[in-house]
């Protein structure tokens, strides 16, 4: 009796194992279904959906070509009867706030207020406060229009729950407003730091990359501001102090570089619990259809990217052929390569309790999308997936759904955070409006 049993108790155990390894392959083989790699990676937007995940690497890079007269811009329309953005099951989204001209930044307060910096032709930082709890803000107010010239990134000083200053980055310097938890006003005059800026206009043509971003070293001793380079790809004079990310003081003063042969680094952020900065990087244009990808990547200090010389390690631009051999063999190659022409701006770590634990300490980025590439790719949110504080190489799709089926573009994201209830915000600047994605409510 006790042998069968014992024989019925093994047969039970392989059974479950089974199962459980079926499970697994099941799972894995199902995961492996929406990953792309190679050439299939580098698609358009027809392939995107929430869930389809992409992985690029160094071998899978084409050689250099031409793709100077791919002009394909957006033409952005308002947004069709219906439309609404894609996101993976379990979540929901909702549009947060309307009415904004160029809601290119986002930040979140220590006390939950949703700063947003209304760049280009506004020139204004906006505050929205939800006082009823019900996912949308019934308090908006003007905190300041003063000295602010396109300003872009945003940080709260000290790091913490007690700031007294709010940090602006303009596009030519560093400005600060005294602040205290809930001011809807600035309680004083701007404060310009020595932190003095290369300007940007508008575009390449007339004067470059122009949004800066700022963001302080948990500890609070330094303040880091990243600023884009003047021209797609020239190495002349101009461009001196550009295509970098600085390190300074948090009064202005001190000014090192911390990375260079950065073409622009639109958004930057520390790790949560480290040292290690992150940013989200545009590449040059007019070498290819899928040539360089963008970038998501940690910043080594004193690290060289390879702008304008080299992109992705040691390939050498054709435009620059034989320029800085020594160089070649310093260019550090990024974590996460993303789709050509994406052009990744802001980016923000998830450190909410709100969405599924896996997504803790992940990191959530926007993408504005392509105008100089034939096939459409980017106009999203992407999640770059960690483990154990280790990207994975790879994105996913998270929210979808800002093109058309007939390759019209409604929404271009561009401002990311993370609110104090766990949920996440993000704007776009084609119809000026901020969405919100919760989980599980």
């Amino acid at each position: 009796m006790g042998n069968r049993c014992a024989v019925r108790l093994l047969y039970c155990a392989i059974f479950i194992a089974c199962n459980l390894r079926v499970a697994a392959q099941t799972e894995t083989a199902s995961e492996n279904a929406n990953l792309l790699t190679g050439k299939a990676a580098m698609g358009d937007w027809t392939a995107d959906a929430p869930g389809v995940r992409r992985r690029i690497t160094v071998k899978d890079l084409p050689a250099p070509s031409s793709n100077v007269f791919a002009i394909n811009r957006p033409g952005v329309v308002e947004r069709p009867e219906g439309a609404q953005p894609q996101v993976p099951p379990g979540f929901k989204v909702e549009m947060y706030a309307n009415g904004f001209r160029d809601p290119r930044y986002l930040r979140t307060a220590p006390n939950g207020d949703i700063f947003v910096a209304d760049s280009r032709g506004a020139n204004r930082i906006r505050v929205l406060r939800d006082t009823k709890g019900s996912g949308k803000p019934d308090v908006t107010e003007t905190f300041t229009e003063d000295d602010l010239n396109k300003p872009f990134g945003m940080a709260f000083y000290p790091p913490g729950n007690d700031p007294q200053f709010l940090y602006v980055a303009n596009t030519d310097g560093v400005i600060r407003f005294p602040y205290r938890n809930g001011d809807l006003k600035a309680r004083g005059p701007a404060e310009k730091l020595s932190a003095h800026l290369s300007g940007g206009a508008g575009n390449l043509r007339s004067g470059g990359h122009w949004t800066r971003d700022i963001v302080f070293s948990p500890d609070g001793k330094k303040m880091y501001v990243s600023i884009g380079s003047r021209s797609n790809v020239s190495d002349n004079a101009a461009e001196a102090d550009r295509a970098r990310i600085f390190e300074f003081n948090p009064d202005g003063s001190g000014r090192k570089v911390y990375a260079w042969g950065v073409r622009n680094a639109v958004g930057i952020a520390f790790r949560p619990g480290s040292d290690e900065l992150w940013m989200s990087t545009n590449e040059r244009d007019e070498i290819g259809e899928d040539l360089p990808p963008d970038y998501i990547s940690s910043v080594r200090p004193g690290g060289f990217y390879g702008w304008p010389w080299f992109y992705i390690g040691n390939h050498v631009d054709p435009r620059h052929k034989g320029k800085h051999p020594e160089l070649a063999d310093k260019v550090i190659v990024p974590d996460v390569l993303v789709e050509a022409h994406s052009a990744t701006l802001s980016l923000c770590f998830y450190t909410g309790d709100q969405f599924p634990a896996e997504y803790k300490g992940d990191i959530f980025a926007a993408f504005h999308g392509s105008w100089n590439r034939k096939k459409r790719t980017g106009y999203k949110i992407v999640r770059v997936p960690f483990d154990d504080g280790k990207a994975l190489g790879e994105y996913e799709d998270f929210v979808t759904g800002f093109v058309t089926p007939d390759g019209q573009v409604w929404g271009r994201p561009v401002g990311i955070t993370v609110a104090k209830d766990g949920s996440l915000l993000f704007s776009e600047d084609g119809n000026g409006t901020i969405w919100r994605v919760t989980y599980g409510k």
